[in-house]
């Protein structure tokens, strides 16, 4: 494939291929002359509108394309935005990964799935792991978000350091004991920043985001207050310190602990094999088991804490769990707020949650969720460390870029040295100049069960008809060499009307078809195509006339 792309020898290019004016899908290329270094491989959740999509990714064509030049693939840290399309990536660049211990872990586990993992070669990395290249050095640095294993990472080339922070906040107290290398990050600003690639997430919040600490006392807290009933705790799955926080609390007050969810029960066992969560084989109780223990006397760790309705909590709330039935003393602990699009879906869990009778904890007053990103003054901060010549905000809506970029130039970055790209633009550098250097395509991939890029904006459209105004089917024989209408014309509705109760509707639809393939084959050369668009048009200005709806008309016509 062609690009409109333009990178001189002496320029080192910065792009994503996804995470610009979105959050998630986070996937950034680094690339001077014959080496390109990726960092991540993340999934976005699909919006409300892409009907019947398990998940978005980025379009690898590029990184296809160039893939005897792509060296490896780092990674920051093991959400879901960051290495959720790592096997649909490996598929396409089969290149080395370099990770860190919880990272890995969760790659090994997605990669033994799609029976991948003898396929592909992993490296291990930690803070301050250096990888040299013939023209490029990586080197990672280490920041606190809320999963333990978090890296920065600095690319050093010829021209000049770029920074990719990864997501980040500056927790001087994180319950994992690992916190920020402050001095690291002096030391590469120190030495000289070409461009600093920094996450956006809270750039709206002018604020100093509150550390895991004290979200930790919060938990501990209510576990107090709580005397009677079961503990149902939810948080996602790759929290690894809120799990920390619930099973420690269970722990001190005496409770067995039971894990619901196979993302959960797969952090459970990764935490637990890394020694992120210390749980004594004694506190874990199958689930088969928990009947036999005292309401008093038991947490229920699970997922669903965003409301999706295949996750344990949901099916909880609507009683169709198999193991475990809602009771009236119980007590859920939501410890996550709502990703933007979700609220709706969390509400409903806590109503039903709430009309089972179970006393449902959740929300800001409660104190028992805080961000994994930082706000303006930690942006600052790491601005401030690093020292950037040029700065371009990722990992965020456009409104959240923008913001960034003003945070940096209040701190001295110039405007025309920030940069608002989108997906796809390249950035070159060459030390002293920075220029938008052409464009490749930046489109999203859907993955709808084992496809992978086979839904379109076709397909989509159609999806959205059908679950607005619902289908019609037109059957019919013809015997189109003699033009006559052996059967029907008959028509289905489905998710249109009732037809049991719009009998009037559908016959005078039938007698407005019929005339319409009759006038149509009156045409000497007429073929199938000519009658099925007739068929659509006619139909569908005769149903929108008399009910003022759309929908999809497809035509079955059968031809003698």
């Amino acid at each position: 494939m062609t690009y409109s792309v333009d990178i001189k020898p002496n320029e080192v290019a910065v792009y994503a291929l996804g995470g610009l004016g979105e959050i998630g899908k986070n996937t950034y290329g680094i690339e001077y002359q014959n080496e390109i270094i990726v960092v991540d491989a993340g999934i976005k959740f699909p919006e409300d509108d892409l009907l019947g999509i398990d998940y978005v990714i980025p379009d690898y064509t590029y990184l296809v394309d160039n893939i005897d030049r792509v060296k490896a693939l780092v990674i920051t840290h093991g959400h879901e935005d960051h290495i959720g399309a790592i096997s649909y990536f490996l598929q396409s660049v089969n290149v080395p990964v370099y990770a860190g211990p919880l990272a890995m872990a969760l790659i090994k586990n997605k990669l033994e799935e799609k029976q991948m993992l003898n396929r592909v070669e992993l490296h291990e990395i930690t803070d301050g792991s250096v990888l040299e290249f013939d023209k490029l050095s990586v080197e990672f640095f280490r920041t606190t978000h809320s999963i333990p294993d978090v890296f920065g990472v600095a690319i050093h080339t010829p021209v000049g350091t770029i920074v990719e922070t990864g997501d980040f906040k500056f927790d001087l107290t994180p319950t994992t004991k690992q916190p920020p290398n402050l001095w690291s990050m002096a030391r590469i600003g120190e030495n000289g920043v070409l461009l600093m690639m920094s996450d956006s997430t809270n750039a709206e919040r002018p604020e100093w985001t509150k550390s895991e600490a004290w979200v930790a006392k919060s938990v501990n807290r209510i576990f107090d207050k709580i005397e009677h009933g079961r503990i149902i705790f939810a948080t996602f799955a790759s929290n690894m310190n809120r799990v920390r926080m619930a099973t420690d609390a269970a722990i001190a007050h005496g409770r067995k602990i039971a894990v619901f969810g196979r993302s959960m029960e797969s952090a459970v066992t990764n935490g637990r094999a890394l020694g992120y969560l210390n749980i004594p084989d004694n506190m874990l109780v199958e689930q088969s088991e928990i009947k036999h223990i005292p309401d008093d006397e038991l947490l229920i760790l699970s997922t669903g804490s965003q409301g999706e309705p295949m996750a344990a909590l949901a099916r909880i709330a609507e009683g169709t769990h198999k193991q475990i039935r809602l009771k009236p003393k119980d007590n859920v602990i939501f410890s996550s707020s709502p990703i933007p699009g979700n609220t709706a879906s969390v509400n409903q869990v806590i109503n039903k949650l709430e009309e089972g009778g179970a006393n449902v904890i959740y929300g800001k007053v409660n104190n028992i969720h805080t961000s994994g990103h930082g706000g303006q003054e930690e942006e600052k901060l790491m601005i401030a460390l690093m020292k950037p010549k040029f700065f371009m905000p990722v990992h965020g809506e456009y409104r959240m870029l923008k913001v960034h970029a003003s945070l940096a130039q209040e701190l001295d970055v110039p405007k025309d040295h920030t940069f608002i790209l989108e997906n796809g633009d390249v950035l070159a550098l060459d030390g002293e100049n920075a220029r938008v250097a052409g464009h490749f395509p930046g489109d999203d991939t859907y993955i709808d069960g084992s496809g992978i890029g086979d839904i379109g904006s076709v397909v989509l459209h159609d999806r959205q008809k059908l679950s607005q105004d619902g289908l019609v089917v037109v059957t019919a024989t013809i015997d189109l060499k003699e033009k006559e209408i052996l059967s029907g014309p008959d028509i289905l509705s489905r998710g249109f009307v009732y037809m049991r109760e719009s009998g009037d509707l559908i016959n005078e639809g039938r007698r407005v078809i019929f005339g319409t393939m009759r006038r149509v084959m009156s045409n000497p050369n007429v073929n199938e195509a000519d009658i099925r668009q007739a068929v659509i048009d006619d139909l569908s200005r005769f149903l929108y006339k008399e009910t003022a709806r759309k929908p999809m008309v497809l035509p079955m016509l059968i031809m003698i």
